[in-house]
């Protein structure tokens, strides 16, 4: 032995062969810990099971985007698609001419708001002003509080939808799925549902339903008055002319571009992919928690991190909270007993996605909650807050979670920024044809978004 250290001790060739070897094993350590072998990687790792299964497609991945046998994806859909979702031009069947090509479906989906209002309830028709994401938009005095274009419940996002078989909080539009048996109730609380009957697909339904509920119209002649008829052409060449330039069309077009809107580029997703030095280390102790002691998963189980799950949260609705043209009666603070009239299904609405829920609050169907931390909290006590939910309806996992201080800061921060896609804005076009301004074209969202 003493012979070897005398060797190392002044042999320059073994000091080489041992520097070597410990750069060797010291690079090999740095790499285990990036492959995931860093303990907290490990541990969510175990907990998460199967990492690929939660793995979102980019936009231009079609084959491994959920899309309707009726209308598969093409560049040439989604290109006209995302056109045609902030193009104030076919706003043209306002109630008043004055606020006519003033609103887009990006009034309620604002994309730097993660593509929800900015405010608790969006409006459309009947609303004027922006802010800075969609904030201070507002009711516009020529109109009553009843002919305004607004929601009786807080807007989804519309972001990783094409992994939604049912649309709506109610689940109510789409022919299969959750809805296969529910035949008999199409269209009867609501008129729009009775478009399942053509089995179109869910969001291209729905949407079909949205442009005559959000007061646009489609014909020929206005598709080429706005300067869309070519486009037009491109993505539905095989259809006639009384369908080519329709609501149906526009829908089939909308519909492919909301199918391409996906998260992918979200720290966890980075996370997902390799790339462990993504999220932080709060962020993986909350997403450890969303997997394993909160069992948030348990609901938010699907690639979205949603699911087709009908849940009541006994929390409030919106008309308590200052939504406009709603009631303690509208049939949407019934959830989706509103839809399939029965009395098992009352107060329950579907589990939403939770990307990029961190750019704007507030949070729940009826805008209850202001910050991710404030639901966080919520669950984290278990206590209901809406008296007209029966106690019978909750949902078991409305039970308190036992998570400490420190713990709820973990998960909001997961929630908050781990799941949070910082690059939305590639999903927004420079300009649209007409030239206006959007998502508002009137004159108080112009001058608050410095258009002209």
């Amino acid at each position: 032995m003493s012979i070897f250290v005398a060797q190392f001790r002044f042999n320059p060739d073994m000091k080489a062969i041992f520097l070597k070897i410990f750069v060797v094993l010291f690079l090999t350590a740095l790499a285990c810990t990036h492959d995931g072998y860093d303990p907290i990687d490990h541990e969510l790792k175990q907990l998460i099971r199967d990492p690929q299964s939660f793995i979102l497609p980019s936009s231009t991945e079609y084959d491994k985007i959920p899309q309707s046998p009726l209308n598969p994806l093409t560049p040439e859909k989604i290109a006209l698609g995302k056109l045609l979702f902030f193009e104030p031009a076919f706003a043209n069947e306002a109630k008043n001419h004055a606020l006519l090509n003033t609103f887009t479906c990006s009034s309620c989906h604002v994309v730097e708001s993660g593509f929800r209002p900015g405010r608790m309830q969006g409006i459309a028709d009947g609303g004027y002003g922006f802010g800075v994401k969609g904030e201070k938009r507002i009711k516009h005095p020529f109109y009553s509080p009843d002919s305004i274009d607004a929601q009786g419940a807080r807007p989804l996002a519309t972001i990783n939808v094409a992994f939604v078989e049912n649309t709506m909080w109610n689940g109510s539009f789409g022919s299969d799925h959750k809805n296969a048996g529910t035949e008999a109730v199409w269209g009867v609380t609501d008129p729009g549902t009775a478009r399942n009957h053509e089995r179109l697909g869910a969001l291209e339904g729905q949407n079909i339903e949205g442009l005559i509920v959000h007061r646009m119209m489609f014909n020929k002649k206005i598709v080429e008055a706005a300067g869309y008829k070519e486009l037009f052409d491109k993505a539905f060449p095989g259809w006639d002319d009384s369908t080519r330039y329709s609501r149906k069309a526009a829908s089939f077009a909308l519909s492919a571009y909301l199918r391409s809107i996906t998260t992918d580029q979200a720290p966890f997703q980075k996370w997902l992919k390799g790339d462990y030095s993504a999220m932080s280390n709060q962020e993986k102790e909350g997403a450890k928690l969303f997997f394993g002691k909160a069992n948030c998963v348990s609901c938010h189980f699907e690639k979205n991190l949603g699911s087709m799950t009908f849940a009541a949260l006994g929390v409030d609705d919106i008309f308590e909270h200052g939504g406009l043209k709603t009631s303690i009666n509208d049939a949407r603070n019934r959830g989706r007993g509103g839809f399939t009239l029965k009395d098992e299904d009352l107060f329950k609405f579907r589990t939403p996605q939770l990307y990029n829920l961190g750019d704007t609050g507030p949070y729940f169907h009826g805008g209850s909650k202001e910050t991710l931390r404030d639901v966080v909290e919520y669950f984290n006590k278990g206590i209901p807050e809406n008296e007209r939910v029966p106690k019978e309806q909750l949902h078991p996992f409305l039970s308190p979670l036992n998570l400490s201080p420190q713990e709820v800061d973990q998960l909001t921060a997961f929630l908050t920024n781990g799941l949070r896609d910082p690059n939305l804005l590639r999903y927004k076009p420079e300009s649209v044809i007409s030239g206006l301004c959007f998502p508002n074209n009137d004159p108080l969202s112009k001058f608050d978004m410095n258009c002209n």
